[in-house]
């Protein structure tokens, strides 16, 4: 039987559908793939696999490639920890925030990044509803990520602002979008491609139905080259296999400092000898990004 090689781009109910460049097949696994413990998801969204047609047209998935990096969430369950695979693969991360209508939730946003760090996927941030704040105002919001190292693209579905830019940032590439309700992101995306944020949030609504609903994971293909999966639900990504410890890793402008720190187990709070403590006295970090680490070391809501 003749085999191919594509990429999910959908996932339902144990069935896969796989883009080939020449056709979609819907696909199943093969059963050896399925035999022993499963410590987490076997095949998702964004892998590359390698697959045997059968007669009908479907397929039987033999082979997932390694992966070069993957957006998951690890779930607690009474047999032991198994890792849910939101998106393998992913190129970035674009995490869209309404400048205002709703406020922006920073804390929400530090929280996304540490996930970005945490699992080494670049981020984009996207400041959406400019039209709203003017652009000095938008600055003042996010200029500080921009100081971190992050793009920050100032945006507006209404007007149009950078629109353009933020469909090249998408072209080419696998990316996973995801953001608090009401910050445009499916406008946005119809604003890139029409129809591509209705299609997003119809997948978005049915995932959120229930937790006895089945869940449908999928990219859309953008007309130019390149994916977008939206990705709901991302604030239920715990940090609880962050240890605290390691916390400071994942702020781009603590890590710099922790060698500095007099004591190598320092918590950054109350410490002589703290580098961290002297970088914010000094003005070196932003006073909203260091107690946006406060509150996750401490396990408290943003």
């Amino acid at each position: 039987m003749p085999t191919a090689r594509g990429l999910i781009v959908r996932t339902q109910s144990g069935f896969f559908t796989v883009e080939t460049g020449q056709g979609q097949y819907v696909c199943q696994l093969r059963g050896r793939l399925k035999q022993g413990p499963r410590l987490g998801d076997i095949a998702a969204l964004g892998d590359w696999v390698k697959f045997t047609i059968l007669d009908d047209g479907t397929g039987i998935i033999e082979e997932i490639e390694p992966r070069s990096r993957l957006l998951s969430r690890m779930d607690p369950r009474p047999q032991g920890e198994y890792e849910q695979i939101i998106i393998a693969n992913p190129d970035q991360i674009l995490f869209v925030f309404a400048c205002t209508q709703p406020e922006p939730r920073l804390g929400m946003l530090d929280r996304y990044l540490v996930i970005a760090e945490k699992q080494n996927i670049p981020a984009v941030v996207v400041a959406n509803k400019t039209d709203l704040t003017g652009m000095d105002k938008a600055r003042e919001i996010f200029s500080c990520y921009e100081e971190l190292g992050y793009p920050v693209l100032y945006v507006s579905a209404k007007t149009g602002l950078n629109v353009d830019e933020l469909h090249k940032q998408l072209i080419g590439k696998v990316s996973a979008l995801t953001g608090p309700s009401g910050a445009g992101k499916s406008s946005l995306l119809n604003a890139v491609q029409p129809g591509l944020g209705l299609a997003a949030s119809h997948v978005s609504r049915a995932t959120r139905k229930g937790r006895h609903t089945t869940v449908v994971r999928e990219m859309f293909p953008l007309k130019e080259g390149g994916y977008v999966a939206d990705t709901p639900g991302l604030k239920a990504l715990a940090l609880w296999d962050i240890e605290p410890e390691e916390l400071d890793a994942y702020f781009p402008e603590l890590r710099s400092l922790v060698s500095q720190c007099q004591f190598s187990d320092c918590t950054h709070v109350h410490e002589p000898g703290c580098a961290v403590l002297k970088a914010l006295e000094e003005g070196r970090i932003h006073p909203q990004r260091y107690e946006s680490y406060l509150r996750i070391r401490f396990g408290q809501e943003d």
